[in-house]
């Protein structure tokens, strides 16, 4: 049996029913865990491991990482993008971020939230190669 983490949660149709910024609630976290869990094949220290996270997970990083995925998504993910790149039109991105690099990362966070909650986690894993590929 697959470990409760990698199980699907809910079908894709009920993922497609959650709002954009719920998926990305999630997609962010799933951001965070592939990048310390990548970060932590090198030989840095925690403290040396924990500036190089703070480099790739924030919303400039992933805006890059999202413009490289694109011609890589199916539709199906490419609408689950969009949907959440246009979330925050009614929002104001932080202060400390670029609105347009914010509102690309909320995008990428709701594709990694949904393709989560359906346990789609080879797709996840093949995305994420492109997106931070290893040195």
């Amino acid at each position: 049996m697959e470990p409760l983490l990698f199980q699907p949660m809910m079908t894709e149709a009920e993922a497609r029913q959650k709002t954009p910024l719920a998926l990305a609630f999630i997609g962010d976290t799933v951001w965070d865990f592939l990048v310390r869990r990548r970060l932590l094949c090198s030989s840095a220290k925690a403290g040396t491991l924990h500036k190089q996270a703070i480099q790739l997970v924030n919303a400039g990083t992933q805006a890059k990482a999202a413009l490289l995925l694109e011609p890589y998504l199916l539709d199906a993910e490419a609408e689950i993008f969009r949907r959440g790149k246009n979330a925050h039109a009614k929002h104001a991105a932080p202060k400390n971020q670029n609105p347009v690099d914010y509102s690309t990362a909320s995008g990428l966070e709701a594709l990694l939230g949904y393709l989560c909650l359906t346990g789609q986690w080879e797709r996840i894993g093949e995305l994420f190669d492109i997106a931070v590929p290893i040195h």
